[in-house]
């Protein structure tokens, strides 16, 4: 099958669902300063575009999404993910719906064959953004590129009111019912360098692995990598491939974690029910998840680990830094190093507070401190600063004035952890998360003016059977 087959086989199995004549059943609402979205999706990456097509699944149109950077460059794939290939298994199926025609394996084979996807280990980060953007296109979802949201105004009669910058941004504001933040796993939060770098070092010494970094500039050099995940052995291969002289990663622990808890909840249902369970258990399942960490892919350590200059520290958590000269000195347990240059892998922190779109928000919003007290030794104040959200990822109010406010707005990003599960944080959930937060969103359209849909069904009185009796007979 070549891919403009596929292309067709697509759209006819759109119209077989009727996908190709979706009517929007919302009514419109009217407002004194112009165009109100039923929901704008603010992020176009897997997330975003896998809302945008459920919504429309859903009968719903008027909808948006909105992406801060350029067109095709959409997420972490080509830009700072330096991972060769996705960590995930090839088979998951995150953003079809149950339609074979839109997976990534039907637009594999039909550019390269079946044999092809049998030899194929896991999925190459580029080829997955190619996929994202043909998704895009052959669904014709209503994305716009190079629009930043920087504040959410508190919804007014039901309206958020959006401000936005940026090259693509169709106006200064604009208006929406629902809001959904599909931001990825820095939506959450902000991304978290420790303060003995941050306070300690200019910032040409330093860099976050999700920061764009000038790798051509460390040819010949020698680096630090601070962190034991997949990004630090990712960004090691990386470095040392474009021409590093030595790439060092340090890891507090005193051996890799070798367990990945993810494997377990895929196969089990956790993932998918995982919305169903009480506080207690969903904060003892995280609170072990985080415990445990994930251990590096087998395939990224290795490629790392064959590199030459490439060196593992473990049970080194750094004690300081200096800089010193053009470089910089780092103390550690076992000693002290001279780096030309350190890569950060530290992951992230999430918290509603981190986040300039929900400044004027924030102070509103649950939290799970707010609502749950831990048992001494699983408490973590890092669960506890995460948004206390619906099942269907929708915030909560601290108070009546905090559910007024906020009523409307959906996170569907790394914040959702606690609450939801691996849900909108990871592939694997994906696939079980969109639906639920596409119900949500269209269950709450409905029941924001449900007399209206109410008045609409007791006063239909459209004929549709003309037949009469007695039939006329002739004379």
């Amino acid at each position: 099958m070549s891919l403009h087959a596929l292309n067709q086989r697509v759209k006819t199995d759109l119209s077989y669902l009727g996908l190709d004549r979706c009517s929007n059943w919302v009514h419109e609402t009217l407002h004194p300063d112009g165009h109100v979205y039923d929901a704008v999706i603010v992020g176009a990456g897997q997330c975003g575009l896998g809302i945008a097509f459920g919504l429309i699944r859903k009968r719903m149109t008027n909808i948006l999404v909105i992406d801060e950077n350029p067109q095709g460059c959409e997420g972490p794939w080509i830009t700072y993910a330096r991972m060769m290939t996705l960590r995930t298994p090839k088979q998951l199926t995150p953003i079809d719906y149950g339609i074979p025609s839109l997976t990534f394996r039907s637009w594999w084979e039909a550019q390269f064959g079946e044999d092809s996807w049998n030899a194929m280990d896991k999925i190459a980060r580029r080829d997955w953004m190619d996929y994202l953007c043909w998704y895009r296109q052959i669904l014709n979802l209503p994305v716009i590129n190079q629009v930043k949201l920087t504040r959410i105004d508190p919804a007014k009669a039901g309206i958020h009111r959006l401000h936005l910058t940026g090259a693509g941004a169709p106006s200064a504001t604009l208006l929406a019912r629902k809001v959904i933040l599909a931001t990825g796993i820095q939506g959450g939060g902000q991304w978290y360098v420790p303060a003995i770098i941050r306070d300690k070092l200019p910032k040409h010494l330093y860099a976050h692995t999700s920061e764009s970094i000038d790798f051509n500039a460390l040819k010949g050099k020698k680096i630090a990598i601070l962190g034991g995940g997949s990004s630090a052995f990712d960004n090691a291969n990386y470095a040392l491939t474009e021409g590093a002289a030595e790439a060092h990663v340090f890891v507090r622990r005193k051996q890799l974690p070798r367990v990945n808890p993810i494997r377990q909840m895929e196969p089990s249902g956790l993932i998918e029910h995982y919305h169903t369970l009480p506080d207690a258990e969903k904060y003892a399942v995280m609170a072990h998840f985080f415990n445990l960490n994930q251990p590096p892919t087998n395939d990224t350590f290795n490629r790392a680990a064959a590199r030459p200059g490439f060196t593992l520290h473990l049970g080194s958590p750094w004690l300081d830094v200096q800089p010193l000269g053009e470089g910089v000195r780092v103390l550690t347990a076992k000693g002290s190093f001279l780096f030309d240059f350190l890569i950060i892998s530290t992951g992230l922190r999430t918290d509603p507070a981190l986040r300039p779109e929900l400044s004027t928000l924030e102070p509103y919003i649950l939290r799970w401190g707010d609502r749950y007290k831990a048992p001494e030794a699983i408490a973590s104040p890092v669960l506890d600063a995460h948004p206390y959200l619906s099942p269907g990822f929708a915030y909560l109010g601290r108070d009546t004035k905090g559910e007024a406010l906020l009523h409307g707005l959906y996170a569907f990003n790394y914040s959702g952890m606690i609450s939801c599960g691996l849900s909108a944080s990871a592939l694997s959930g994906m696939k079980y998360s969109l639906p639920l937060i596409t119900a949500a969103v269209a269950d709450e359209l409905f029941a924001d003016t449900r007399e209206a849909y109410l008045e609409d069904y007791f006063n239909y009185d459209t004929p549709e059977f003309f037949g009469k009796w007695p039939k006329k007979t002739e004379a």
